[in-house]
C-alpha cells in the first residue's frame, strides 16, 4: 500500500532551483533511504512532505488524499508525519521532561512528569540501552550526542494521533559507531508494521543496513532507485556523482598516507599534571571512545590554551565546533563573512576589509571544498547542513593557526567532499600544522598518526592509528 505519492515536484527560492521534477513513493511499512551529496535536495524534498515549504509545482498526496495549499507543518503532523532533522529542534533551557511536555501536548494534568519521563526514558532504553540521560537533565547540559538521541527517542514515543510517518534527517551525525548501530538494529526491529520510515544519511554502511529500498539525488533530481539488497556503497556514489575535486589515491583505496616527521612537541603535558596527550608539529592525532566521554572537553580546554593548566601550549589555535548551530555560525553573516573573519587582520587596508581579498578568499574555498551555494553573499543559514560544516572548516584551514582542533568535522559532509577533506589536511601537516581530531567515524581513525581512547573522561589506551580498528576502540571503551 502506498503511502505516500510526490508527483512532480519542483521547489525554487527565487532564482535558485532546489528540486525539478521529483516523483516519489513511499510504501506502507517501508524503511526508504534517501541519499545523496550536499545541496542535492534530500532535506528540501522532505520539508515539503513535511509541510515546512510549498512546492513549486507538482502534487504531494498522503494516504490517497491529494493535499491542497492549506497543507502545512499542523496538517502533516495531524496526518501522522513526523520528522527528526539534523539541526535538533530541542529546547536547550528545558529539562528532557519538559522538552517531552512542549512536543507532546498529551503530557498533561496532575503527575505529567512523572508520566514524560517514564515514556521518554522507556523510548531511550529501548533504543540506546545504556544512554545515561536523566529525566529532570537540563537539556543545555547534555552532550551533543545524547542530544540526538534525545531527538529520536522523542519522535519514536507516544503521542496524540497516529504515526504515519517519520522523516530521520542525518540522525547518527553526532552519534558514536556504537550507538549509531543500536538505532540500526532499533529499525530493523520497528520497520515492516503500519510506520514508514525515510533513513537520510552520508552513512551509505548504515542505509545499505536498514533500508528495504534507497533513491539517490543528484542536483535536485533524482538519479537512482535501487533494492538495498542488490546495491552496494559504490553503487550508490556512482549514481551520487562527484562534486567537484578529485579524491585522494595514494596508498590503499580511500587511504592517504600520513607523514610522521616531527619532532617538536607542539602539545605536551605540564610536570605534575594530569595531561597525557602529546601533539608533535604536523601529526594527527585522533581522539576515539564512545561519545559523551570526554573528548570534546579535551578540545575545549586545549582551546583555551593561555589558561590550561595541564599542558603547555605552542599556540595559536582554531576550533572547528561539533555544533555548528551554538559554536560555529555567525547566523547573521554571509557565507564570505563567516569564512573570512578569522583572518581580518590579514585583508584590512586603512582600517578597513578590502572585500575584493575577501571575496578572493571565499571564492577560493568555494572551489576547494565544493560550497554548493549560489552567492557567497548569501546568508550562512541559506546553505545545507553539510555546506556550513564545509563553511567551518574553510574557516580554520584558513586561519594562522598551528593547531587545529576538530570537533567531528565531518558530520553530516558527503562523501566526495570528506575525500576532498582529507585530502586538504594530510596537505596541512605536509606544512607542519597539526590537528587534534575527535571523530565518531571509524574509517577516520586510520589518517591519525596516534589515537587516545577515552572512557568515563579519562584516557584509557593510546595506539598508532594503523592499529585503531573498531574491534580495538571498543576492547579498550568497555
Amino acid at each position: 500500500m502506498v503511502i505516500v505519492q510526490m508527483c512532480g515536484i519542483s521547489k525554487n527560492f527565487g532564482i535558485s532551483q532546489a528540486l525539478t521534477d521529483v516523483s516519489l513513493d513511499l510504501r506502507e511499512g517501508e524503511c526508504l533511504g534517501l541519499v545523496g551529496h550536499n545541496g542535492a535536495g534530500k532535506s528540501t524534498l522532505m520539508n515539503v512532505l513535511c509541510g515546512i515549504f510549498p512546492p513549486s509545482a507538482g502534487t504531494l498526496t498522503l494516504g490517497g488524499k491529494e493535499q491542497g495549499g492549506d497543507y502545512d507543518v499542523r496538517s502533516a503532523n495531524d496526518q501522522g508525519v513526523w520528522a527528526i532533522f539534523q539541526e535538533l529542534s530541542l529546547c536547550l533551557n528545558l529539562t528532557v521532561a519538559e522538552n517531552m511536555r512542549v512536543f507532546h501536548p498529551e503530557f498533561r494534568g496532575f503527575g505529567w512528569r512523572k508520566r514524560a519521563e517514564a515514556a521518554i526514558l522507556g523510548t531511550l532504553d529501548d533504543i540506546f540501552p545504556g544512554h545515561g540521560i536523566r529525566g529532570n537533565a537540563k537539556v543545555e547540559n547534555l552532550s551533543l550526542g545524547q542530544r540526538q538521541m534525545l531527538e529520536i527517542a522523542k519522535a519514536f514515543t507516544t503521542r496524540s494521533g497516529t504515526l504515519r510517518v517519520l522523516i530521520l534527517d542525518e540522525p547518527t551525525s553526532a552519534l558514536d559507531y556504537h550507538t549509531a548501530k543500536q538505532l540500526v538494529d532499533y529499525i530493523n526491529t520497528f520497520k515492516g508494521g503500519t510506520v514508514s520510515l525515510v533513513y537520510i544519511s552520508h552513512m551509505l554502511d548504515e542505509v545499505l543496513a536498514c533500508t528495504d529500498r534507497i533513491v539517490v539525488m543528484k542536483d535536485g533530481k533524482l538519479a537512482g532507485d535501487v533494492v538495498s539488497a542488490n546495491a552496494s556503497r559504490e553503487q550508490l556514489i556512482d549514481l551520487m556523482g562527484s562534486v567537484g575535486a578529485k579524491p585522494a589515491t595514494s596508498g590503499e583505496p580511500g587511504r592517504i598516507s600520513v607523514r610522521r616527521n616531527a619532532d617538536k612537541e607542539l602539545i605536551r603535558p605540564r610536570p605534575g599534571g594530569q595531561g597525557r596527550v602529546t601533539v608533535r608539529q604536523g601529526e594527527i592525532i585522533g581522539l576515539a571512545g564512545l561519545a559523551g566521554h570526554g573528548q570534546t572537553d579535551l578540545l575545549v580546554d586545549l582551546f583555551d590554551y593561555k589558561n590550561n593548566r595541564e599542558y603547555a601550549i605552542d599556540g595559536p589555535l582554531t576550533f572547528i565546533p561539533g555544533d555548528r548551530q551554538r559554536d560555529g555560525n555567525f547566523p547573521l553573516w554571509s557565507i564570505m563573512n563567516n569564512i573570512s573573519v578569522q583572518v581580518y587582520h590579514r585583508i584590512r587596508k586603512y582600517r578597513i576589509i578590502d572585500l575584493k581579498k575577501e571575496r578572493g578568499i571565499s571564492g577560493r574555498w568555494k572551489d576547494s571544498v565544493a560550497i554548493r551555494a549560489f552567492s557567497m553573499d548569501d546568508n550562512i543559514l541559506s546553505l545545507s547542513g553539510g555546506n556550513q560544516q564545509k563553511v567551518l572548516f574553510a574557516r580554520s584551514l584558513e586561519s594562522d593557526a598551528r593547531i587545529v582542533l576538530m570537533d567531528d568535522p565531518t558530520r553530516g559532509v558527503d562523501a566526495g567532499t570528506k575525500e576532498i577533506i582529507y585530502r586538504l589536511i594530510v596537505e596541512e601537516c605536509e606544512r607542519g600544522r597539526s590537528f587534534v581530531w575527535y571523530t565518531t567515524e571509524m574509517d577516520e581513525l586510520k589518517y591519525c598518526d596516534r589515537v587516545y581512547v577515552f572512557k568515563n573522561g579519562e584516557i584509557v589506551a593510546e595506539m598508532p592509528g594503523s592499529e585503531a580498528t573498531e574491534e580495538a576502540i571498543l576492547r579498550s571503551s568497555f
